[in-house]
């Protein structure tokens, strides 16, 4: 992401509306605290960093989710990033059940460059995204299949997390990969072995005593 937000990293913001505290710690959590003195009152986690929320190749906002049970889904919550005099958590709303809406100024991402994904890319996925724009441009792809490639792209960078069937069809390739990998180093040992064997008959062939280490 942005490595200016990152300043913001070890640091927590916090906003009370009604009984409730929410506490924003940026690339860490967002937590609700009940404020009353009811012996079960609320305090848990709405949301662990997850991802970045991209819309029109742009950070718009963070993704907090995986947070404390609610019925059957996690509670999660989506922080929109806005420019603002100062940093400040400026507003809170539930627009869903266990979905939250955080509102975060900072005046971090006022440029309007600040917050453009493709800057904080590395070389190479750069490149791959440049070529995607050409073939857009030569109509050889689809809008939608340039949105895939993009997709790819900020998974692969790590700004999106993959879907748990990409993350399974990672680990089957590495798995397979690791097997390849075992059964080329057992022919490439037979072949090795063969070839010694080889040279050693030579050897005692010449009666050249053959000298291998203790394991032999």
């Amino acid at each position: 992401g942005p490595a200016h937000l990152f300043r913001l990293a070890g640091k927590c913001f916090s906003f009370v509306e009604s009984t409730y505290k929410y506490e924003f710690c940026p690339f860490h959590n967002v937590t609700q605290h009940e404020q009353t003195f009811r012996w079960n009152a609320y305090s848990g986690i709405l949301g662990i960093w997850h991802e970045w929320e991209i819309d029109n190749n742009t950070f718009v906002g963070m993704w907090m989710r995986e947070g404390d049970s609610c019925e059957t889904k996690s509670r999660q919550t989506k922080v929109h990033l806005v420019c603002g005099k100062s940093n400040k958590l400026a507003y809170v709303s539930e627009p869903s059940t266990c979905v939250y809406s955080l509102t975060f100024e900072t005046p971090l991402v006022c440029h309007p460059h600040s917050l453009l994904v493709y800057p904080t890319l590395p070389e190479a996925l750069q490149m791959k995204w440049d070529e995607a724009e050409q073939l857009l441009y030569d109509e050889l792809i689809t809008d939608q299949g340039y949105k895939k490639i993009l997709k790819e792209i900020f998974e692969e960078a790590g700004l999106l997390k993959a879907t748990e069937e990409k993350e399974v069809e990672k680990q089957n390739k590495k798995i397979s990969l690791e097997f390849e990998t075992v059964e080329k180093c057992s022919k490439e040992y037979k072949h090795l072995s063969k070839e010694i064997k080889k040279l050693k008959d030579l050897l005692s062939q010449h009666g050249i005593a053959y000298k291998g280490n203790s394991g032999e």
